[in-house]
């Protein structure tokens, strides 16, 4: 009997609302705390602006209002998600960011057409786990090529 040999793939799972979302861990940085961030004038609304993180400007992105879920308050518990996108970093405002998982590619499905409030195109697949269901977002998708490039002019 051949051994077969299950991909897994490591991912953060954090919260917006009342879904949990993942992305690979390989595409993050690190997780903080809010800081303060300094908006920029004549950026698209979900880009809430920069900060200095470590001596990187790093754009910040909310990602429910990217993603068209109304605004929430800030917590305690939420959480900026340092990633690296197109080779520039980004963070992403999460209502909070809670574990790593190894998901098995095989338990990945194709994502609807709508998930909850959001697009499929921001969708790369979806994975139900015993009573969880967690969606995995397309980072590239979540930011085009054009906001990529719009972020890389943001100075501080």
């Amino acid at each position: 009997m051949a051994d077969e040999q299950n991909q897994y793939v490591k991912v953060i799972v954090f919260q917006i609302k009342d879904e949990e979302y993942t992305i690979p861990v390989h595409t993050v940085g690190s997780i903080e705390r809010m800081m303060p961030i300094t908006r920029v004038p004549g950026t698209k609304s979900f880009v809430k602006g920069v900060l200095n993180l470590r001596g990187v400007v790093t754009p910040v992105i909310d990602l429910r209002e990217r993603l068209g879920i109304h605004d929430a308050e800030i917590t305690d518990q939420t959480r900026m998600i340092t990633v690296t996108i197109e080779g520039m970093n980004v963070g992403l405002i999460v209502d909070s960011a809670n574990d790593v998982l190894d998901l098995d590619e095989t338990w990945i499905e194709p994502p609807p057409e709508v998930v909850g409030e959001i697009e499929a195109d921001y969708i790369q697949g979806v994975v139900k786990l015993e009573n969880r269901l967690f969606i995995l977002l397309n980072l590239e998708k979540i930011l085009s090529k054009e906001d990529v490039l719009e972020l890389k002019h943001v100075h501080v």
